[in-house]
């Protein structure tokens, strides 16, 4: 072998390169897409109910202070399982009651304690809200969050 590289040997080496790394990340970026649309995320369970529940989410802004999936904020609890921490995951009438008791309940004005405020949401978007809840917790989030308090 040469001890030195000539331009074509360099150019060679540049192009077969940045050649075999797009080959590589375009092979990656479909492999992703097809891991989230195809395991990740349960399409079938996407009702109007979740979605709805999904923009209330959005609308009262409660990632400013939950998390969920371990994205958000961490002033107040994980909310990615919570349904199973409640015992309401199969049952979406007792996590509308679940739910609904926790937030018509807040603020319990105890010194010293984060308190959520209270939205008074309409038992159609809290309805909404413990389905997307429920659709949530169902994903399958590889072992998030990584104990059962959230």
């Amino acid at each position: 072998m040469r001890e030195v590289m000539t331009k074509s040997m360099a150019r060679n080496i540049f192009y077969g390169g940045s050649l075999f790394f797009i080959i590589i990340f375009l092979g990656l970026s479909i492999h992703s897409h097809l891991y989230i649309t195809g395991t990740s995320t349960n399409h079938a369970g996407i009702t109007e109910s979740v979605a709805a529940g999904k923009r209330v989410w959005e609308d009262k802004a409660c990632i400013n202070c939950h998390t969920i999936l371990g994205e958000g904020a961490y002033f107040a609890p994980e909310v990615g399982n919570v349904m199973t921490r409640w015992g309401v995951l199969d049952d979406p009438d007792a996590a509308f009651e679940t739910l609904k008791g926790w937030m018509e309940a807040m603020p319990t004005g105890i010194e010293g304690r984060r308190q959520m405020p209270n939205f008074n949401l309409t038992d159609e978007e809290i309805r909404d809200l413990a389905n997307f809840l429920i659709w949530t917790d169902k994903i399958d989030a590889q072992g998030w969050p990584p104990n059962d308090a959230g």
